[in-house]
C-alpha cells in the first residue's frame, strides 16, 4: 500500500545543468527547501574538479548523475594532458570523481528506485557531443567501447536489465534528432553555423528502449548552453516533447550561479512526474533566503492528456 502511495503521488525531480565549479552549500541547502524527491546531475562539474563532486557526493537525498566532457578535462585528449596540473603517474582525478559518486554515476550503466517504479539510464559518460566519436582513449580504457554501435549497444544492455516500468535517461548531452537549427536543444551555434550536433548513439538506445516497450517520460540532458555563441537575441530551446509523449530536457542554463545587486541566485530545473508522465518542466531561480524568486514555465501538459 505504501509502495501505491509513493508511486501515485507527484515525484518533484530536480535538474541540475552544468555546474563548471558553480556549486555551494547553499545549493545543498537549497534542493532540501525544494522538496525535491530525486536530483539528476548532468555533468561537467568542472575541470576536474573532485572537490565539488566530493560536496555533490555527500548530499542525502536520492541522486544519480554522469560525467560531462570537462569531468575529464586532463585526461582525455592529448592537449588536456599538457595542461594537466596534477602528475597523472601519482594521481587520477577522474576515477577519484567516479569513486566519490558510486553507484549514483550512471554512465553506461542505470540506477533502480523501485520506490516510485523507476530506473536512470545513463548515455555516454565524457561526451563531447556531435556525430564524431570523441575522447576515443577513454571510452576505451575505461568501457571497453570503440564506437557509437557498440556505445549504444552498451547503453541498451543497461535498459534491458531496468526493474522500472519507466526508463529516465540522463546523458551529458541530447541525443541527435532534436532539430538541426542552431537554438534546438543540440543544435550547433558555432562556426559553420546550425547542425544537430546530438549524440547519435544515445538516439539509437532510446530508439531501441521504445521497441523494447518501456515507457520513457523524461530525457535529461545539458552540455550545449541555453545562451548561444553566435546570437543574443534568442535562447536556446530547452524543451522538445517527441509524438510518444516523451520530454527532452536540456538543463544548462550557464552561469547557473549569478549576482544581482550583492544577491546570488540559483538556478535549478524542476520536473513533476505523476503517474509515469512529466506534467510540468520550469527553470526556477533561488535567492538567498532560499525561495523561489522566479519560475519560468517550460512544458505544461493540458489537462485533456492526463
Amino acid at each position: 500500500m505504501t509502495s501505491q502511495k509513493k508511486q501515485s503521488k507527484t515525484l518533484k525531480i530536480a535538474v541540475v545543468g552544468d555546474i563548471h565549479d558553480q556549486w555551494e552549500v547553499d545549493d545543498a541547502i537549497a534542493l532540501k527547501s525544494l522538496g525535491v524527491d530525486l536530483v539528476l546531475f548532468v555533468g561537467d562539474f568542472g575541470n576536474e574538479s573532485v572537490e565539488v563532486v566530493k560536496a555533490i557526493a555527500s548530499i542525502d537525498i536520492p541522486k544519480a548523475a554522469i560525467m560531462g566532457n570537462h569531468d575529464a578535462w586532463y585526461t582525455a585528449t592529448e592537449w588536456g594532458r599538457k595542461k594537466c596540473p596534477y602528475d597523472r603517474s601519482q594521481e587520477d582525478w577522474v576515477q577519484e570523481q567516479l569513486d566519490l559518486l558510486g553507484a549514483a554515476h550512471v554512465g553506461y550503466s542505470k540506477l533502480e528506485f523501485p520506490e516510485w517504479n523507476l530506473t536512470v539510464v545513463g548515455g555516454r559518460p565524457f561526451s563531447w557531443g556531435g556525430p564524431e566519436w570523441r575522447f576515443a582513449d577513454i571510452c576505451k580504457e575505461r568501457y571497453g567501447v570503440t564506437d557509437m554501435e557498440e556505445s549504444a549497444a552498451k547503453i541498451t544492455a543497461a535498459v534491458k536489465s531496468a526493474a522500472g516500468d519507466a526508463v529516465i535517461f540522463l546523458g551529458h548531452n541530447g541525443p541527435s534528432g532534436l532539430g538541426d537549427r542552431p537554438e534546438d536543444p543540440c543544435g550547433k551555434d558555432w562556426h559553420p553555423i546550425g547542425g544537430d550536433f546530438g549524440d547519435p548513439d544515445f538516439a539509437e538506445a532510446i530508439s531501441q528502449t521504445i521497441n523494447l516497450g518501456k515507457t520513457i517520460p523524461l530525457v535529461t540532458f545539458g552540455h550545449m548552453h541555453h545562451t548561444l555563441r553566435h546570437t543574443k537575441k534568442v535562447l536556446r530551446t530547452s524543451v522538445f516533447r517527441s509524438p510518444e509523449g516523451t520530454i527532452y530536457l536540456n538543463a544548462a542554463s550557464v552561469p547557473r550561479i549569478v549576482e544581482n545587486d550583492g544577491q546570488k541566485q540559483r538556478n535549478f530545473s524542476i520536473v513533476n512526474l505523476e503517474a509515469g508522465v512529466v506534467t510540468q518542466a520550469a527553470l526556477v531561480w533561488v535567492g538567498q533566503d532560499l525561495q523561489v524568486i522566479s519560475e519560468e514555465i517550460l512544458y505544461e501538459l493540458s489537462p485533456s492528456k492526463l
